[in-house]
């Protein structure tokens, strides 16, 4: 058994390696994640972890894997949940994330078009403000303006 300082050791190791780097082997993951190596293939093959893989087809697992399995554990242990209630957790939480970054992603785009209409709206002569119309929607309509010259 390996001693806990020790164990402290490779998981500061493990944080040092970027989140999706697949550097550790299966044994040194299932230690990190206090698992035995037989589990970590059992759970690869059900599909709730996905280590990535060599070459030679030999399984590497990433921090965010070591993290996944510690997660896989407690929900088993502590909570309850059986393996197919795990997959369809750890699913759902991946649709939840991937729906969270796009919605990040559409505020930003909103945020930089509101930045500039503002810019294209201070522009315009303070003059000529009054008789623009503003369009709601995008149009192909050409629209040929002409000063009144009735004035």
């Amino acid at each position: 058994m390996t001693e806990p300082a020790e164990v402290a050791g490779s998981q500061d190791a493990a944080r040092a390696v970027a989140e999706d780097a697949a550097v550790f082997v299966i044994s040194v993951a299932a230690e990190l994640a206090g698992m035995h190596a037989q589990t970590l293939r059992q759970y690869d093959r059900l599909g709730l972890v996905s280590p990535g893989r060599t070459a030679g087809g030999g399984r590497r697992y990433s921090p965010r894997d070591v993290a996944l399995l510690r997660e896989v554990q407690r929900l088993s242990q502590e909570d309850g949940v059986n393996l197919a209630g795990i997959k369809r957790i750890i699913d759902l939480e991946s649709r939840v994330e991937a729906l969270q970054a796009r919605v990040h992603e559409l505020l930003e785009e909103l945020e930089m078009s509101e930045t500039r209409r503002m810019a294209a709206e201070a522009a315009v002569p303070a003059g000529y403000r009054r008789d623009l119309v503003p369009q709601r929607r995008p149009s192909s309509a050409l629209v040929v303006w002409r000063p009144r010259t009735d004035r």
